[in-house]
């Protein structure tokens, strides 16, 4: 398992992805599959930076079997994205409310994906198998 506190600002985001792609890489992770972690821990980081008021988030990542797990941690407001409906996607662009699409997209992406609220601390956790 790998550990990263980070000050919970969308400059820190490069920093975010290059740490999960060491270690994705060090785990011979395929591109289309880091593609997909990246683009979800990318959302979720500036999530957690635009909206929970947290000044750090802890990103960890540990490898069980075939699968990735990363886990975001944050000491801003609680809040659950997974409660939020999905974006009803077979209306125009236009026609939907805003928001919602990126966390969507994780949900669709990861193979599971998981919130709790403990201690004072959001703790998002997402899970991808990382094989061809």
């Amino acid at each position: 398992m790998k550990e990263l506190t980070i000050e919970a600002s969308i400059a820190k985001l490069d920093e975010v992805i290059d740490f999960i792609d060491a270690f994705l890489e060090d785990h011979e992770c395929p591109m289309k599959i880091m593609t997909q972690i990246n683009v979800a821990a990318e959302e979720i980081f500036v999530n957690i930076a635009h909206y929970s008021g947290s000044e750090k988030a802890t990103i960890t990542i540990s490898k069980s079997d075939d699968m990735a797990e990363i886990t975001f941690t944050d000491s801003g407001r609680p809040y659950n994205p997974l409660e939020k409906p999905d974006p009803d996607i077979t209306l125009s662009a236009e026609e939907r409310d805003i928001g919602g699409l990126g966390v969507f997209i994780v949900k669709k992406t990861m193979d599971s994906v998981s919130y709790e609220y403990i201690d004072g601390h959001n703790v998002f956790t997402m899970r991808k198998g990382i094989t061809a």
